[in-house]
């Protein structure tokens, strides 16, 4: 433990403030974001507002604070190049430089890479950058397609033939959308998860399976969202997995740190399990949101003692977790995400959300009170010693969050847990 570290924080939403809880009590603790995230602050000895995707902005700051580590929340600030800013400035940031990031913020390159290195789990695919070309490879494609954007598009930029739009509105989408390139690979059907990993100089440390729950509405319903919320289980393993279905997916973790060149920071593997075993949905190059806020609570070991190891060339520690479930419920502003109304003066009666912890989120924090954005607003975590009571306990915390926002309720619920269990089984029974 180094209690005399600086660290600067970049980032304002959900996933930093469950960083910067996860960081305060260890280190002095900065912050800048384009947003004033009122968590944050109240851990932070200073928030700082400024473009987080400005590289000279944000070395700017961290120089004038003193850093000594720096912890890159979001995406965008990545493929920014803050990072590689921050380096070239000698501040040590905990995440890959712009590069590396590619591995999330390019997913056209992410899958020739995992083809060029044999990386495990990857579907059927193809690129185009020309629409037209995209629309006849839809047409001729003998079953489903997943259509992807190839840059970064908040979790929202995705349509599934045969299960969200037919082969008509796809090839709708790409002609509205018109984006420069596009990534078609086969439909994957099976039950999500994630596993995220700190990285660096080489080595991993796994963290608990998390499920997240992409679509706006109860019983998996509606648009992708940036995620409503996502639960784990009281150990490593979600209730539909095996140790095997883990060790695959930390399999596919292990083949791409050893073909990625020198990144350091979080990879996250969102997979999904299938009838032919584990596949990976996509990489991400940073912790997931809302996953950093099921995972971050029930870390023992010090974050800090991660990012020291990082940056002093040592190996990393071995991670340990409390054996808690927890699960995570995000409230959104009505209309989320198609037509959110932002803009809205909300209220949070914080002494009423305990024991769950709540996480602000997309929020901005101004001197007459918080007012949401276009995006998600708050979580609340349940944390206890099964997914039931953990999903008992963020219910009852949503109560303070105040009216004119959304909430899955059905997230970690009992039944819908019951269905990726049953749902899996009938999988399996197709071996």
């Amino acid at each position: 433990m180094a209690p005399d570290e600086t660290v600067v924080l970049v980032g304002g939403g959900g996933r930093e403030h469950a960083i910067a809880r996860a960081l305060a009590d260890d280190c002095t603790l900065y912050a800048c974001a384009s947003n004033r995230n009122p968590g944050v602050a109240r851990l932070a000895d200073r928030v700082e507002l400024l473009d987080e995707t400005d590289p000279e902005a944000v070395v700017a700051f961290a120089e004038e604070v003193g850093a000594t580590l720096a912890v890159v929340g979001p995406e965008a600030p990545l493929a920014a190049g803050v990072v590689d800013a921050l380096e070239d400035a000698g501040v040590y940031a905990f995440g890959p430089r712009a590069e590396q990031a590619r591995i999330e913020t390019d997913k056209a390159y992410q899958r020739r890479f995992m083809r060029d290195h044999d990386i495990p789990g990857c579907p059927d695919f193809e690129t185009f950058d020309d629409t037209e070309a995209a629309c006849e490879y839809i047409d001729a494609y003998d079953g489903d397609l997943a259509v992807k954007p190839a840059g970064l598009t908040g979790g929202k930029g995705v349509r599934v033939t045969g299960d969200q739009v037919t082969k008509a509105e796809a090839k709708e989408y790409l002609r509205e959308a018109d984006h420069d390139r596009v990534v078609l690979e086969e439909r994957l059907v099976g039950e999500e998860f994630t596993v995220q990993a700190f990285v660096a100089d080489g080595e991993f440390r796994v963290s608990p399976a998390v499920q997240d729950h992409k679509r706006a509405y109860e019983g998996d319903e509606g648009p992708n969202t940036g995620g409503m919320g996502s639960y784990t289980d009281a150990g490593f393993l979600l209730p539909f997995l095996t140790d095997e279905d883990f060790d695959e997916a930390t399999r596919v973790v292990e083949a791409t740190v050893d073909a990625l060149d020198d990144y350091r920071g979080v990879l996250y593997g969102q997979f999904m399990l299938t009838a032919d075993g584990v596949k990976v949905i996509e990489f991400n190059a940073r912790f997931g949101d809302p996953e950093a806020m099921n995972t971050l609570p029930v870390l023992d070991t010090p974050f800090l003692d991660v990012l020291t190891a990082a940056r002093d060339g040592e190996s990393l520690p071995d991670l340990t977790f409390a054996a808690r479930a927890t699960v995570c419920k995000y409230a959104v502003p009505e209309g989320y995400p198609e037509d959110p109304a932002g803009g809205e003066r909300v209220s949070v009666d914080e002494a009423s959300v305990h024991p769950a912890q709540l996480f602000y989120a997309s929020v901005d924090d101004r001197d007459d009170g918080i007012y949401t954005t276009t995006s998600r607003s708050f979580a609340v975590v349940g944390v206890a010693e099964s997914i039931a009571a953990a999903e008992q306990q963020a219910e009852s915390a949503l109560a303070a969050l105040g009216d004119g926002l959304r909430v899955r309720h059905d997230v970690g619920t009992e039944a819908l847990v019951q269905r990726r269990i049953d749902h899996v089984a009938e999988l399996r029974s197709r071996d």
